[in-house]
């Protein structure tokens, strides 16, 4: 996750909360000393959210999330919902929407919390 990404962090926070969470490795891309699976680069670490699962296959995006989900108790219901038909493809469209909007949502949570501070 993008550990410089305000509302990553509010997401994985969540995520480091839930039952199951002590089986997985949630590793910051914000910093620059860190190891990636192989075959992903800082650079797209940073563009997509990636999940890297046991047997190393790399899943990114909606994927990513909805494999994430399926080994949360509580949150298992949602990669439910993302196997149905078309809602893979769905959810991917709603992610690269987000992600265009990222950068000016996370600039606002930044001033937002700066005024708090």
């Amino acid at each position: 996750h993008d550990g410089s990404c305000p509302l990553c962090e509010v997401e994985i926070g969540y995520m480091k909360r839930q039952s199951g969470a002590d089986r997985i490795a949630f590793v910051d891309v914000s910093q620059v000393n860190v190891v990636l699976p192989d075959g992903l680069t800082r650079d797209a670490a940073m563009q997509r959210f990636h999940v890297a699962d046991m047997d190393g296959q790399l899943h990114s995006g909606a994927a990513a999330f909805m494999h994430l989900w399926a080994r949360f108790p509580r949150l298992k219901w949602l990669a439910w919902l993302g196997r149905l038909p078309g809602m893979g493809f769905a959810l991917e469209q709603v992610y690269r929407n987000f992600l265009r909007i990222r950068p000016r949502l996370s600039a606002a949570l930044r001033r937002r919390i700066a005024k708090r501070a």
